[in-house]
């Protein structure tokens, strides 16, 4: 099940693109940033607790007003998506343009976060072929994957945890992608959980964001990929019986928060995930998705669900991004738009259909300010 915090001030990681010297960098702002972002976080010990503060309840109670332990580990999740922010390299006229910036021994450190207890094993990559032909269709970093290998962290959190962080659109060739944005088909999927083959609606998602997710680029194979082989290698050695509970926790900003529940899907609807799915000791997966757009219909929302992927959504009301593409369409058919009840203007569900802007916004959540 899917929750979402609203708020009306910005809520999530941005980059803005300055010159200092001569010679431009980004600079990274992010509300959900610490008040010392540098220092070791002096977070509370949550390991009793946080299987529902990663949706084991689907955050029953803990939205609104907001609990204290959730709003901790926003902020830290919000810090993991400025990582990826800010280790990529934003100089357009820099033959590294694209690129990550640091290496993984020491990305978090050089990205304004020592001590998070959590190593990076895999720096990950997206590609387009949506691109017009004088744009680059090379692969840009995009990601990167962390576990958490520090004893008195895995102690404090309850589990050993493993973060994917991606940061949001950069590149043209991503703008491309924001803006194709009828739905297209998924593949089947081998998961035994999924419920929806026979109510005459099949799963659907945003092109764009389902291309820039599977095109392979000519140094690395595709983002689904990447993904795929990491958290296989991860899960068979961390996972399994006399370890500590594994959770994988997917996070991203805009592009990225959208990149974010496409990741958890392809986690929880894999056949290596399924073959753990009736184990104790299978891994807990949940989307932290901060000022995301809409990714698919009904359809996928249900079988996102039925997998078992958790998605917290943390919205900004004013926040444009949030509102688009399509309309979105309850489980009743109705077409509806985030205004006041009165006012909702309501689309024929068959036009949206054959113009593919059918959409579904995952679950319901509390209404709340900027977590600071």
């Amino acid at each position: 099940m899917a929750a979402s915090i609203s708020g009306a001030h910005t809520c999530y990681p941005s980059a803005v693109v300055a010159r200092r010297g001569g010679r431009r960098c980004a600079v990274i702002r992010s509300s959900l940033a610490t008040s010392s972002p540098a220092c070791k976080p002096l977070g509370m010990r949550i390991g009793r607790q946080w299987t529902e503060l990663q949706g084991a309840r689907d955050w029953d109670g803990l939205l609104n007003p907001l609990d204290g332990a959730l709003r901790g580990e926003l902020v830290r999740y919000g810090e993991f998506v400025r990582a990826a922010y800010a280790s990529f390299d934003f100089d357009g006229d820099a033959p590294s343009y694209g690129s990550c910036r640091f290496p993984s021994s020491s990305l978090l450190r050089r990205s304004g976060l020592p001590e998070t207890g959590y190593q990076v094993t895999r720096l990950l990559h997206a590609a387009s072929t949506s691109a017009p032909s004088w744009l680059s269709c090379s692969s840009s970093y995009i990601g990167y994957v962390a576990v958490c290998d520090d004893e008195d962290e895995i102690e404090r959190l309850g589990r050993r945890d493993v973060v994917i962080a991606f940061r949001g659109t950069a590149t043209c060739s991503e703008w491309v992608n924001n803006f194709k944005s009828t739905l297209t088909d998924l593949p089947p999927t081998t998961s035994r959980r999924s419920g929806d083959a026979g109510d005459g609606e099949a799963p659907m998602v945003e092109s764009g964001f389902w291309r820039l997710f599977t095109t392979p680029g000519k140094a690395h194979s595709s983002l689904q990929h990447q993904v795929r082989g990491e958290v296989r290698r991860i899960v068979s050695e961390y996972g399994g019986k006399g370890m500590p509970p594994l959770s994988i926790t997917v996070t991203g900003h805009s592009l990225g928060a959208a990149l974010a529940v496409l990741t958890t899907y392809e986690i929880t609807t894999s056949s290596a995930m399924q073959r753990h799915s009736d184990d104790d000791d299978a891994p807990m997966v949940t989307a932290v998705s901060f000022g995301g757009p809409r990714v698919g219909n009904a359809a996928f929302r249900r079988r996102l669900e039925e997998s078992g992927g958790k998605v917290l959504r943390v919205v900004n009301s004013n926040d444009i991004v949030t509102k688009v593409p399509g309309f979105p369409v309850d489980d009743c058919g109705a077409a509806r738009e985030d205004a006041p009840a009165k006012r909702k203007p309501r689309v024929p569900r068959w036009l949206l259909s054959k113009m593919g802007w059918e959409y579904s916004d995952p679950g319901h959540g509390a209404q709340r300010g900027c977590i600071t």
